[in-house]
């Protein structure tokens, strides 16, 4: 599975993508809390930085384009402000703009966030300010939406049509929109507004409502996948589909087609921010289907972008790299994490080529404690990829004594492999890791600060081609000679 995966990601060309549907620009105001307000029991924020971002359709757009497929955007924007930096984002992301129509009478859809900093590093939303019309489009501006469609449907690949129900995609349009669709034998997906009545999709290609989206169509709560199932099945008779992808959050997603039904899941992930999951899993869907996937392949890599989606803050883009890196992840497993040198520097040439910044540390990790599982925590924050060099039975017993390691290597590095923090583990033989870090060249050496005095080994190595040395803070109290020592005492006090 992962070797097609792979194969698909490297493969996807550049197909052309009509989005169309309610683009929005996202305002993000980051402000340090820095007190309690004294007329209101509110945070006061210091304002530090204003983000814009992508929101809505123009969110599927910029996936899009940022996974090599070229987005062209089609759709309802203000006479104002907000619409010149939303077009101006979208130009840098590397969509076609030029459908984008101007309505004096409503404004750029808008959603401001305030979100409040913590200690300079935590970030938390506190309130949402939304700017926006939901009336239905004027006669006038539906036709030249319409006329706008018609000219550019020969020139493009796979249609997206993302429904925020903001007016732009009313019945008739979107009627209209999937009939011309089907008479060009272009497929059509739709992403689905929150409605109980999906008769306006009729007639598309495939649909891709979430688990709360529906709920609300089938009238029946989606919890499992046996209600997944009925709802898909529901959905594709119905409306006459090709496909049904359910989007089900940290469970996957269930996939429908006349001759599928199946369940796809996902790694289970720590989730920062679902804004815009729905947007990425609607675009990679339609990249992968306009490049000759099959649908369960493109729900696949639709699952694994979503997630990665979901790891970052707010709506951004996940790029091919990002999503090759996931599957070659997850296709390793954690046993996979293990590689000799050979493989390792094979690997890192990769990540180098992505302009990934590698994290090299090394030591003997026997009897892993909290000290250790902060060590390597650290080292995640210094850069992408984390290299952990292993001391062998050998090595070890050299610098500890006869006694030890308590556990081999073998164990020792899987024990390793287990922790997400860790990337690649490689066992080396010598005392010390000059040879290993020669081969890696990493752009970041860490050491805990206990080496400060004795010196870290390969520091001027590193430093000769402006890498950098990092020393780790220590937890007090915490080591393995202490464990082990402790262990002894308590077996002896036993006996």
């Amino acid at each position: 599975m992962y070797e097609n995966l792979l194969k698909t990601m490297m493969n996807l060309g550049s197909p052309k993508v009509l989005v169309v549907g309610d683009f929005m620009l996202d305002v993000y105001i980051y402000g340090d809390a820095v007190k309690i307000s004294s007329e209101a029991p509110v945070p006061v924020l210091k304002i530090t930085e204003t983000e814009y971002r992508c929101g809505g359709a123009g969110s599927v757009a910029a996936n899009i384009a940022a996974l090599g497929a070229r987005a062209y955007c089609l759709g309802i924007v203000g006479d104002d402000r907000d619409s010149e930096i939303l077009k101006t984002k979208l130009i840098e992301a590397g969509a076609d703009i030029d459908g984008l129509l101007k309505a004096a009478n409503r404004p750029t859809i808008s959603k401001q966030r305030l979100i409040g900093l913590a200690q300079h590093l935590h970030r938390q939303q506190l309130i949402r300010m939304d700017r926006e019309s939901t009336e239905p489009l004027s006669d006038e501006l539906s036709e030249a939406i319409l006329a706008v469609y018609k000219d550019i449907l020969s020139k493009i690949d796979i249609v997206c049509l993302q429904d925020y129900n903001k007016g732009l995609l009313s019945d008739s349009l979107c009627r209209q929109m999937i009939r011309l669709a089907n008479q060009a034998n272009k497929k059509i997906l739709v992403d689905p507004s929150l409605t109980s009545d999906y008769s306006k999709y009729a007639g598309a290609t495939a649909i891709t409502p979430n688990r709360k989206e529906s709920s609300a169509v089938v009238g029946v709560e989606v919890t499992d996948i046996e209600t997944a199932a009925k709802a898909a099945d529901y959905l594709l008779q119905k409306l006459q589909l090709e496909a049904v992808i359910i989007t089900l959050d940290k469970e996957g997603a269930y996939l429908k087609t006349d001759s599928k039904s199946l369940m796809i899941p996902t790694r289970q992930r720590s989730v920062y921010d679902v804004t815009g999951a729905g947007d990425m899993v609607l675009a990679t869907l339609a990249t992968a289907l306009a490049a000759g996937c099959d649908y369960e392949s493109a729900v696949q890599l639709s699952n694994i972008a979503g997630g990665i989606e979901v790891e970052k803050f707010g709506t951004a883009a996940v790029t091919i790299e990002e999503i090759v890196d996931e599957i070659a992840k997850q296709s390793r497993g954690a046993s996979g994490k293990i590689c000799a040198v050979d493989s390792l520097l094979c690997e890192l040439s990769r990540h180098r080529r992505e302009k990934k910044t590698i994290v090299f540390t090394n030591g003997c990790f026997d009897v892993l404690h909290r000290g250790h599982v902060e060590y390597l925590q650290f080292c995640r924050q210094q850069g992408d990829i984390i290299v952990v060099g292993l001391n062998s039975d050998g090595s070890v017993k050299t610098i500890k004594g006869p006694e030890r390691p308590i556990n081999n290597q073998h164990d020792r590095a899987g024990v390793l492999a287990a922790l997400e923090t860790v990337d690649y583990i490689t066992v080396f033989t010598e005392p010390d890791p000059m040879n290993l870090i020669k081969k890696v060249r990493p752009d970041v050496l860490v050491k805990g600060e206990d080496w400060a005095v004795k010196g870290v080994v390969g520091r001027e190595f590193v430093e000769s081609y402006g890498g950098k040395v990092t020393l780790a803070p220590l937890v007090n109290g915490k080591s393995s000679t202490a464990t082990i020592e402790e262990m002894r005492s308590l077996e002896a006090k036993s006996r």
